[in-house]
């Protein structure tokens, strides 16, 4: 029967039949290794997801008010990521970016919302 190596560091493994790694530094290692660049890439995504809520939240103190497109781009806003979107009986489509909104009105104005509902949940 082959000796079992660790596919970390290549060293015996010894102990339980179905033991893959060596020890748990080993473990680690290989996962975060295998799992770094969707990794890195969900961070990035998050990181930018977390700077439009804030900016969203900065600029609407009230849970209510409009802003224009040139005032979130100069914030670092990107309307290219979003948690999720919310459309009306009327045809309106709000998105969001966790409990903080936005609606497109005409000429590059926005509104600024807050979904109370999102804000009310308590953590499960």
């Amino acid at each position: 029967m082959a000796k079992r190596v660790c596919p970390e560091c290549k060293e015996p493994i010894s102990g339980r039949a179905d033991k893959k790694f060596c020890s748990d530094y080993c473990r680690n290692a290989y996962n975060n290794r295998m799992n770094s660049d969707s990794s890195n890439s969900i961070r990035r995504i998050n990181r930018i997801l977390k700077k439009n809520r804030h900016i969203l939240e900065e600029m609407n103190p009230d849970g209510k008010t409009k802003t224009t497109r040139t005032r979130l781009l100069e914030k670092g806003f990107n309307f290219s990521y979003h948690t999720h979107t919310y459309s009306t009986a009327k045809g309106s489509t709000y998105i969001f970016n966790y409990e903080q909104g936005y609606l497109a009105l005409e000429k590059d104005y926005f509104l600024l919302v807050l979904d109370k509902k999102e804000t009310d949940h308590e953590p499960s």
